[in-house]
């Protein structure tokens, strides 16, 4: 990994109305890091990742991708959201547009690709991601995990330097999550720097470098995933982690191994 940060955020608040849902939020991501997102529904979990590339507007604080601020006046976020991938929880695929389409249509709208060589780059992140078979079906001929993994395809196409994740499994059956979570690792393996956010727990524990724990839309604790699993150091986190081993005790699942 680079010594300088990726992404520098620092000092990041957003509000809806008289709510504050994101509050004081710093942290950096080096370049090839992996980094988990946790906590309670409602935490702002999603609201933070959106704030990062732009999708929500911020009301104080700083989002920098190497030397580029995405929060200054006049930024040109198009530009920089090319360089960010963002993967939904609800996959915004286009419903009209075939598989093949739906991946190169920000090719050639955004990068000014010619057709064939847009379709080129489909082709091989459609191949990556277990989906070559599937490039003339449309979004409803698929299912929830065969969606998810074209609108990962799509992301990838555009060859981010980061890519932002938001709940990617939340919407799918469990077979599906299966698929999804294993392209994900293989990003993983490939040194695809990630932020995600998930309530996938034994992946987050399995692939995170650093986990950031939230609640209230601030960050409570911070640390590596052994840390945070297994040796948190703030009664939230612990509280946090011993009701999801209850509640997999409880749903007949394996328990995680012990603090």
């Amino acid at each position: 990994m680079s010594d300088q940060p990726l992404m520098r955020v620092s000092g990041l608040h957003k509000r809806f109305g008289d709510k504050t849902v994101v509050r004081d939020v710093s942290f950096t991501l080096a370049r090839g890091e992996v980094k988990g997102i946790i906590g309670p529904s409602g935490a702002g979990k999603s609201t933070l990742i959106r704030c990062l590339n732009g999708l929500e507007p911020i009301e104080a604080g700083q989002v920098w991708l190497e030397d580029t601020e995405l929060t200054a006046r006049g930024a040109d976020l198009d530009t920089l959201r090319s360089r960010i991938g963002f993967v939904f929880q609800d996959f915004n695929l286009f419903t009209h547009l075939t598989v093949r389409r739906n991946v190169t249509l920000a090719l050639i709208k955004v990068k000014k690709l010619s057709r064939h060589d847009a379709d080129h780059i489909a082709e091989r992140e459609l191949a990556r991601v277990g989906m070559a078979d599937k490039l003339e079906a449309y979004p409803a001929e698929l299912s929830g995990g065969q969606q998810q993994r074209v609108s990962i395809a799509r992301a990838l196409a555009m060859e981010p330097e980061l890519m932002l994740f938001d709940e990617p499994t939340s919407a799918l059956d469990p077979q599906s999550v299966g698929s999804v979570l294993r392209v994900m690792r293989q990003l993983v393996a490939e040194g695809m720097t990630m932020i995600i956010v998930s309530h996938e727990m034994a992946f987050i524990e399995a692939v995170a470098d650093d986990v950031l724990f939230m609640v209230d839309g601030a960050i409570v604790e911070e640390g590596s995933a052994q840390q945070i699993f297994h040796q948190p150091q703030q009664d939230a986190t612990a509280r946090f982690i011993d009701g999801i081993a209850a509640a997999l005790i409880g749903d007949g699942g394996d328990e995680p191994a012990s603090r």
